[in-house]
């Protein structure tokens, strides 16, 4: 699909990573710039649009970019709204964005809105860097070990609140989850893909990161074989574990023996504005996850570089 674009070498980052990473005119200095949408995933519209800042910024911060110098807004107000629905959603889903902007250290100065069937929230996000600010995703070595910034889960948490209102669904996991654990993970969803990986970015530079990647739509093994493709070294990432939301594995399990596969244990279940996967020496992955801690967010070595022929996998 994507034949017709030229594919980039050397320094310049193109088509099918997190951001492209572009020289500019002047000597020295690179544009690095990514765009992303999607649809809503969470009932309240001002989180909404906090997730939906997040998820754009996530592709700068994967590449180690933690400052960001502009960022656009790309609003798609669905038709089917009311006015009066659309006069409480649409102010507060803009809110969100702008105020996670400005957490980030950003601003919005421009985008796009349209009429559209279903409702869609994204941006644009652009930083100017010199060649220190930024990390190439292609540098895992052999004895490297991986790194996950949030958990995994999001999608079964968010359908599972989902459920709580539809029978049909409920029915098939109330004996396995009670609904206090479907909204207590419900609301850890929400808040770890409203959280930036701002912080991961800033420790990427400080630990030395060969390389990295964030985990969204493609699930974490689709991100880190995308990402295993791209290393100068013939390597294999192995991922040994997966943390995952609370009780989020049993409810997938149940889901599957009544035909709905999220296939979250097979390392494929689609996140949203997920965490970074990032690959580093492993004194130096001990200590990203202590100051990962100390800064209030959990993080967790849950793999390995192996030599290999840049293939992603989960360990038997």
């Amino acid at each position: 699909m994507l034949q017709g674009i030229e594919k980039r070498t050397g320094e310049e980052v193109g088509v099918g990573l997190d951001s492209c990473v572009l020289p500019t005119r002047h000597k020295g200095i690179s544009l690095v710039q990514t765009t992303d949408f999607f649809y809503p995933l969470v009932e309240d519209p001002y989180m909404q649009g906090m997730i939906g800042c997040a998820n754009v910024l996530s592709d700068l911060y994967a590449m180690g970019v933690s400052e960001c110098d502009n960022m656009l807004m790309l609003l798609g107000v669905s038709t089917d709204l009311s006015k009066q629905q659309g006069d409480v959603v649409n102010p507060l889903m803009i809110q969100g964005f702008n105020d996670q902007a400005k957490l980030a250290g950003t601003s919005i100065n421009g985008g796009q809105t349209v009429l559209n069937p279903w409702y869609i929230i994204g941006g644009v996000a652009s930083a100017v860097c010199s060649r220190d600010e930024y990390i190439l995703p292609n540098g895992a070595v052999e004895g490297d070990v991986i790194v996950l910034t949030k958990p995994l889960g999001t999608q079964i948490a968010v359908n599972a609140h989902q459920w709580l209102d539809g029978p049909q669904w409920w029915e098939k996991i109330k004996d396995i989850i009670s609904r206090e654990e479907v909204r207590t993970a419900y609301l850890a969803a929400m808040f770890s893909m409203a959280r930036l990986n701002r912080a991961s970015a800033s420790l990427m530079h400080k630990h030395g990161a060969h390389a990295a990647t964030d985990v969204t739509g493609f699930g974490i093994i689709g991100h880190a074989q995308n990402l295993v493709s791209y290393q100068k070294a013939d390597v294999d990432f192995v991922l040994d574990s997966l943390p995952i939301i609370a009780n989020m594995s049993r409810v997938a399990s149940r889901a599957k023996e009544h035909g709905l596969n999220f296939k979250l244990l097979d390392g494929f279940s689609a996140e949203t504005s997920g965490g970074l996967l990032v690959c580093l020496g492993s004194e130096n992955a001990v200590r990203f996850c202590q100051e990962s801690l100390a800064g209030g967010f959990e993080a967790w070595i849950i793999g390995r570089v192996i030599p290999g022929s840049k293939q992603a996998k989960i360990a038997d």
